[in-house]
């Protein structure tokens, strides 16, 4: 099942899941750095898994990259956190970064890497402010009603710091970039119809400044609240 960089979903039983496969059409694994000289265009998804929820605490471990062309890029990180390459294209402000929960992903980012990821796009603020007619944001959700698809979550809370990722555990880490640019763009026509896309932006903006106070301590106090 993997063969020279290259993982291909395996044949599921149900429909919905073989569908889901199908989309999910190649993965490339970088140990450590991406290639010098990989161009993934001016905008790209972007994820990240790490060993826990803390980022003051627990290392980030992978960051999955896709240029919206149905193949997935997955950076495995060393500890020492050596990936120039990486680091130069998060930081790149020609290069639009699209997240889901982009909070957490840009305070690992600047915790573990050092850079300020910007600029950057969070499908999860947009759906809060473009989908006020249900409370379900998740990732999962949100691909389901938008592309849908239903996503595997069973692998979201594994080993991600495994000197080696399983089969399993890729294919969860790609799942999490394959569709950003087509949920960005549904999202992004829901938020014109309604007027938002000023108020989507400037969150958007705000977010490394988010990022900072939640590794300063602030993350859970409302620093714009009367008391």
């Amino acid at each position: 099942m993997w063969s020279g960089g290259w993982l291909f979903a395996d044949r599921l039983a149900r429909p919905d899941e073989r569908a889901y496969a199908a989309c999910m059409n190649n993965i490339t694994l970088h140990k450590g750095d991406l290639p010098a000289g990989l161009d993934l265009g001016n905008m790209i998804a972007v994820d990240t898994e790490a060993m826990g929820l803390n980022p003051s605490r627990d290392a980030l471990c992978v960051v999955q990259l896709s240029s919206g062309d149905g193949a997935a890029h997955v950076v495995q990180l060393g500890r020492d956190f050596d990936c120039p390459n990486l680091k130069a294209l998060l930081a790149d402000e020609r290069v639009l970064k699209i997240f889901h929960f982009a909070r957490f992903d840009v305070a690992m980012m600047k915790k573990w890497l050092g850079i300020t990821c910007a600029p950057v796009w969070c499908t999860k603020i947009a759906s809060k402010l473009a989908r006020t007619y249900t409370d379900r944001h998740g990732l999962k959700d949100v691909t389901r009603e938008l592309v849908g698809l239903n996503m595997d979550k069973s692998q979201q809370s594994s080993d991600w710091g495994a000197a080696e990722l399983s089969d399993q555990q890729l294919q969860y880490a790609a799942s999490d970039v394959l569709h950003l640019h087509d949920i960005r763009t549904g999202l992004m026509a829901m938020l014109e119809r309604e007027g938002r896309v000023d108020l989507a932006q400037a969150c958007f903006d705000f977010l490394p400044i988010r990022a900072e106070l939640d590794l300063q301590g602030w993350g859970e106090t409302d620093i714009f609240a009367h008391s």
